[in-house]
């Protein structure tokens, strides 16, 4: 390789103001003047020269190892390499032109062996739409990925090089976060006020039109409601991250994984809550929710369940507040796995709902994969819609769709799982249960099995956890009654030397206190023609959920 290094000394003649060069007095001393070095990269295709200079070295020692660390770089293609040749040639050329540092040689040699362009500087986006365009697994966990990378990650830290990514990046990236909470909780408050104002201005009266007017445009301008990016967001927000890193780190493009380093606030699992009349007051005081999980008691299930009982969907809603189906496995579940003869359903698919689409996929987990036992009444519920099914295949004749799934739209579409939860919340509303998600609905299943006796491994086969610390955490919220039996029982362990005081009788029928006729059971405003909730009548169907052969077959 041709390449050298020279010293100069920049002195000038005081009369004439030439260069006195190797003229100079002082040019004898190794400590005078500067070096410089050149270096001749691989020429260009069509045979002209290319060149590569950098002056201004104090010492030759500093000079020499500039000159072999540009030798070493041209050293890493191969002679028969005309295109990593050119490559290194390029990158040598822009790094004279801007007088950057000299690249460092690994991380050079790896992204010529990947094929990337030397010439580029790799951005975190640049890297995240290669890591996203080549991720392979279920849909619904790229979607997820995806949508991180689009409102998270590109926006705020895209610009950055790949391989200059720090731990205080990242930590300026979620403080951002943080700080656009601030602002969006305090947007929505506005709104939400704007609102509330508007609604106080009366309809009638000129002047009350005009105010309404400004007030309804000063809303447009507003910015629409947002939703909180939480704890368990940005957690999963850094599990992309880490996710692409790692694989970045694979590929040899970076040697750190700075999103494992960036601490964050736990994203704790919430716990369900039971609709207790104290919850129920509270919720209707306040409009909200002591818990994003709440869970209704058998009560407001059977009340519900009474209530649909002629909706096409009522096994659908009956097999999941029983036996804890996820919504996409039962719009998923299909007639061939679902054994009516011998009381059981095989769980082996579901939809997935990615943006509006609908896709036919495995359960969520290995475990996801099971057969869940079913009471008698469920199997009942099950060939009652069958039969009103074939009824509608009938009526439908050659317009019929077959899907051959168990729950279907009336020409036997498939179902889209938003439209069975918009469907469920425009039922219970209807009858003034207090709100519940339709997921809360196998949160419900778990807590009636655990009220029943089932132990922890039990509800985790039945909802198919891959862990049964999932389970424990978040499913098994006990009712009430269920912890007072627990309370008494665990008092009564203990031996006392005194008595201690005896339960008190039932009053019976004709001494039993009137209730206050606006405040029903459990909290729930009801109707003159739904029965009451205590009633021993209301909910026969509900005592003959749990037969001692299910729990066996469990």
């Amino acid at each position: 390789m041709k390449g050298s290094t020279h010293r100069r000394c920049y002195c000038r003649d005081p009369r004439t103001g030439k260069p006195l060069g190797k003229n100079c007095p002082k040019f004898t001393s190794r400590k005078h003047g500067s070096y410089s070095i050149r270096q001749e990269p691989p020429p260009r295709e069509d045979g002209t020269r290319r060149s590569f200079s950098r002056a201004g070295y104090d010492a030759l020692k500093a000079a020499q190892a500039d000159l072999d660390h540009v030798r070493a770089l041209v050293g890493l293609a191969e002679s028969d390499d005309p295109e990593g040749l050119a490559q290194i040639a390029e990158l040598l050329e822009l790094v004279a032109d801007e007088k950057s540092p000299l690249p460092d040689i690994e991380a050079t040699r790896r992204r010529l062996a990947h094929g990337l362009d030397l010439t580029s500087r790799l951005t975190v986006g640049d890297w995240l739409d290669m890591w996203l365009a080549g991720k392979k697994g279920r849909q619904s966990a790229i979607s997820r990925d995806e949508s991180n990378i689009r409102v998270h990650l590109k926006p705020r830290i895209g610009h950055l090089r790949l391989d200059r990514l720090r731990v205080a990046h990242l930590s300026e990236l979620f403080e951002a976060i943080a700080e656009a909470n601030v602002e969006i909780a305090e947007g929505n408050a506005a709104r939400r006020k704007a609102f509330e104002d508007l609604a106080q201005i009366p309809w009638k009266g000129r002047e009350h039109r005009a105010h309404r007017k400004v007030m309804k445009a000063a809303i447009h301008g507003m910015e629409p409601y947002r939703r909180i990016v939480g704890a368990a967001t940005r957690q999963r927000v850094r599990s992309t991250l880490r996710a692409a890193l790692n694989a970045a780190i694979a590929q040899q493009l970076i040697t750190f994984n700075p999103a494992a380093h960036v601490e964050l606030e736990a994203g704790k699992r919430p716990k369900a809550l039971v609709w207790t009349d104290e919850r129920i007051l509270y919720w209707k005081r306040t409009g909200e929710k002591p818990s994003p999980v709440m869970v209704w008691t058998p009560e407001h299930t059977g009340l519900f369940l009474d209530h649909v009982a002629e909706d096409r969907l009522y096994a659908l809603f009956h097999l999941t507040a029983f036996r804890g189906l996820r919504r996409g496995e039962a719009c998923g579940q299909k007639w061939m796995d679902t054994h009516l003869a011998t009381g059981s359903i095989t769980v082996a698919k579901q939809l997935v709902v990615d943006g509006w689409e609908v896709y036919e996929d495995d359960p969520k987990t290995d475990s996801g994969a099971r057969t869940i036992a079913l009471d008698s009444d469920t199997v009942d519920a099950l060939k009652r819609h069958r039969a009103q099914q074939d009824e509608d295949r009938e009526r439908w004749g050659s317009a019929w769709v077959e899907t051959g799934r168990v729950f279907t739209r009336e020409n036997g579409e498939l179902l889209h799982p938003a439209n069975v939860t918009r469907r469920f919340i425009e039922l219970y509303e209807e009858i003034g249960l207090p709100p519940i998600r339709f997921h809360d609905l196998r949160h419900g299943a778990a807590t009636l099995a655990r009220a029943a006796g089932a132990d922890l491994k039990d509800i985790q086969e039945m909802l198919g956890h891959s862990s049964i610390t999932i389970t424990a955490d978040t499913y098994t919220s006990l009712f009430p009654e269920a912890d007072l039996a627990i309370a008494e029982a665990a008092a009564r362990l203990v031996p006392r030397a005194r008595p201690t005081a005896e339960p008190q009788p039932e009053p019976e029928p004709d001494e039993a206190v009137e209730p206050d006729p606006e405040i029903v059971p459990n909290g729930v405003d009801r109707l003159g023609e739904i029965q009451e909730i205590n009633s021993p009548s209301a909910h026969a169907p509900l005592t003959q959920t749990a037969p001692d052969d299910e729990s066996e077959a469990e």
